[in-house]
């Protein structure tokens, strides 16, 4: 794996913090961040999109990333775009 680490959340401290990384290797961003609470994995579990299956598939997850990572995900996305992943 080739992660290229871009950022963590720097308001989170020590008790774990949302990251985003890019998976170069695999042409992927990499992303951790909190756990929905139940209210929320409802929801986005039952969002309907014309053409795709409504829920959440087993091998996915809803993740929470902070706003304030909005510039962390937009340098993410420039370096996959500039590595032509």
């Amino acid at each position: 794996m080739a992660l290229r680490f871009i950022g963590i959340d720097p308001d989170t401290g020590q008790q774990g913090s949302p990251t985003v990384w890019v998976d170069e290797k695999k042409a992927e961003l990499v992303l951790q961040g909190w756990k929905p609470d139940s209210r929320l994995e409802a929801e986005c579990a039952s969002f309907e999109v014309p053409g795709h299956a409504s829920g959440i598939p087993l091998h996915e997850a809803v993740i929470r990333i902070p706003a304030r990572m909005v510039p962390m995900l937009r340098e993410a996305c420039d370096v996959a775009e500039r590595a032509g992943l």
